[in-house]
């Protein structure tokens, strides 16, 4: 499968081709990867955005995850995550909403970040505990779970119980990519292109674009998920040291051999399995 990734997605995911282009490829390559048993998948909307709601059967009544997918806020559905997001709902025995927000370079900054706050709101408005309640994503899903739930802290709103982060990509500047070689499917050239298309013209070293240098306390306990073979395993720790130096509790996985998002292959490969399975049992726990 890292040799898929390599061969088939990373040649893709390049600043010299649209996005448009790359949004279709992915579909068409995600397509593939099976469903969980025993979830049933059904289309939504959350405050004026399209969703997939994912219910596992049986569930835990009452458990909620809004999973924000990655994609450098340029690609990405929730029909390229539709098989992770079933896996997640039977892990975790939670209810996922699998949100598609605006994406740049149609929508830059900060529609994102508007429709995963808006989503989270209506939401808890809908009836949704948020003491039962995961803000969960991968890559730049993950910059919008942390600072979608650094602006609810801010702002005196409910916050979720646990934030899920898988391989989040944190540090839009990459101030520590290492070799552009070393990752199976991201070049430090394509993050670069959507950071531009995210936030044209902004300094992307400032607090609203900067989550690792803000103050991270009084935030949710976080399960963060990283692959040892990915260019932004330094975003995962930096992350990990900063919220617990700030009494956040986190529990950090970094697992060995694998790629960046490598859980979106649950299904297919074991070990992505295994991890979508722990990921889960992460954020399941504190949701009971």
């Amino acid at each position: 499968m890292r040799a898929v990734v390599r061969g088939l997605v990373r040649p893709v995911l390049g600043p010299g081709v649209p996005p448009p282009v790359q949004r279709r490829w992915l579909d068409l390559v995600t397509g593939m990867t099976p469903l969980a048993a025993g979830v049933d998948v059904r289309p939504g909307t959350l405050a004026g955005r399209p969703t997939e709601v994912m219910t596992p059967r049986p569930g835990r009544t009452g458990a909620t995850v809004l999973y924000l997918h990655g994609g450098g806020f340029t690609i990405g559905s929730a029909r390229t995550h539709r098989a992770l997001a079933t896996h997640l709902a039977a892990a975790s025995g939670a209810t996922v909403h699998l949100l598609d927000y605006r994406l740049a370079p149609e929508h830059p900054f900060p529609a994102a970040l508007d429709d995963t706050l808006d989503a989270y709101r209506q939401l808890l408005a809908a009836g949704a505990d948020p003491a039962r309640t995961a803000l969960a994503g991968d890559s730049a899903g993950g910059w919008l779970v942390l600072t979608a739930a650094i602006r609810l802290r801010d702002k005196g709103e409910p916050l979720p119980a646990v934030l899920g982060l898988v391989s989040p990509w944190l540090d839009l500047l990459g101030t520590e990519w290492p070799a552009d070689r070393s990752d199976a499917m991201l070049r430090p050239s394509w993050l670069r292109r959507c950071a531009a298309d995210f936030a044209p013209g902004a300094d992307l070293a400032a607090p609203a674009f900067a989550p690792l240098t803000t103050e991270l306390g009084g935030l949710p306990p976080m399960v963060v998920h990283v692959g040892s073979e990915e260019i932004l395993l330094p975003d995962a720790v930096r992350l990990a040291l900063a919220a617990r130096a700030a009494g956040v509790p986190v529990e950090l996985r970094r697992w060995d051999g694998l790629w960046h998002v490598a859980h979106a292959s649950a299904g297919m490969v074991a070990a992505s399995t295994t991890a979508v399975t722990a990921l889960g049992a992460g954020l399941g726990a504190r949701l009971s």
